[in-house]
C-alpha cells in the first residue's frame, strides 16, 4: 500500500481531535501543536482562533475509525467519505448478492436429491 498522509481530524484528541490531526499530519508531537494553538489564543485574544478551530473542526473529515490496511480498503473508504448514498448502495448489492448465495447453497443442501446422494455415498 502507498504511504498516504491524509489531513484528518483524530478521533483521539482532547475537543474535536483538531490539534492532533494535524501533528499526525505533520508527523511532529501533539504538544508542539498544542502549545502553538495555546500561544495563538494568547496573542490574538482568543476569538481568531477560536473560530478557526471550530471552522476546521467542522471542515475536516473525521479519521477513519478502522485501520486501512489495502488499496481496496482505501478506495471503500474514500468512496464513502464522499458519498455516503453510493457506498450504502455499494453494500446492498454486495449483502444481496452474499443473501442469494447463500440461498442458493440452502436450497442445494435441502434438497431431497442431496439427502440421497448422502446417503448412497454413505452405503458404498
Amino acid at each position: 500500500m502507498k504511504n498516504r498522509r491524509t489531513f484528518y481530524r483524530s478521533r483521539k484528541g482532547w475537543i474535536f481531535g483538531v490539534c492532533k490531526g494535524i501533528a499526525d499530519f505533520a508527523e511532529i508531537p501533539v504538544f508542539w501543536v498544542r502549545l502553538l494553538a495555546l500561544i495563538g489564543f494568547v496573542f490574538t485574544a482568543g476569538w481568531p482562533l477560536v473560530i478557526v478551530y471550530i471552522v476546521a473542526a467542522i471542515f475536516m473529515k473525521p479519521a477513519p475509525s478502522v485501520e486501512i490496511k489495502s488499496d481496496a480498503d482505501w478506495e471503500f473508504h474514500c468512496a464513502y467519505s464522499a458519498d455516503r448514498s453510493l457506498a450504502l448502495k455499494r453494500l446492498k448489492k454486495k449483502f444481496d448478492n452474499m443473501d442469494r448465495r447463500t440461498r442458493r447453497i440452502e436450497s442445494i443442501v435441502t434438497d431431497r436429491e442431496f439427502d440421497w446422494d448422502r446417503r448412497f455415498r454413505a452405503e458404498g
